[in-house]
């Protein structure tokens, strides 16, 4: 039995994650998404509100290290997303990374990781320090992102859902999932 208070490895108690709901809700809400809805059009966007360039680098997918991760330089945020998965996927990594950015986790400098290491090898391990503004974020700071990129697609799903004002379902489903209505198989639609 769990008391309250004890996190229980489920993410704490009740009111915890009803405060993080809401915190994550007044953010999605403040944000300007796209429509139709791109997520590089949305992290465009984001770069712009914040006078800082983010960079988009798809990278080929390795074991044993994450399919998305932001890199805060100097000059830019970079965001680095598996290049080899599905287009709904890669949306998903784009907007959590992106939700990181939004919720100030890059703010707080970390130790470079050792996925950044592998998705970098080119750079030294003392440039990869400097570097990196963040790569190793808390559980709360992934749940806070994981929660912000689903509020984020499902805000955008029911904005371009039929009988909402949005595009035909075909449009919808391109504009959101990046396949064609007509895909059956999860991959791009071909028509």
């Amino acid at each position: 039995m769990r008391r309250d208070g004890d996190g229980g490895g489920d993410g704490g108690t009740e009111r915890e994650r009803r405060r993080l709901w809401r915190r994550c809700r007044r953010i999605v809400d403040a944000l300007d998404l796209p429509h139709p809805f791109d997520a590089a059009v949305f992290v465009a966007r984001l770069a712009e509100r914040r006078g800082r360039p983010i960079r988009l680098i798809p990278v080929t997918a390795r074991p044993n290290i994450p399919c998305g991760l932001l890199v805060t330089t100097d000059e830019a945020d970079c965001i680095l997303y598996s290049a080899d998965t599905t287009a709904l996927h890669q949306q998903h990594i784009l907007l959590h990374e992106a939700a990181h950015l939004v919720c100030g986790h890059h703010e707080t400098s970390a130790a470079a990781s050792a996925a950044a290491e592998v998705l970098l090898p080119h750079l030294p391990a003392a440039l990869m320090r400097r570097v990196l503004g963040r790569a190793v974020y808390t559980e709360p700071q992934e749940r806070e992102a994981e929660l912000v990129a689903s509020l984020i697609l499902s805000d955008a799903t029911r904005r371009a859902a039929p009988g909402a004002g949005g595009p035909a379902p075909r449009s919808w489903m391109e504009s959101v999932f990046g396949v064609s209505g007509g895909a059956r198989d999860g991959g791009a639609g071909r028509g």
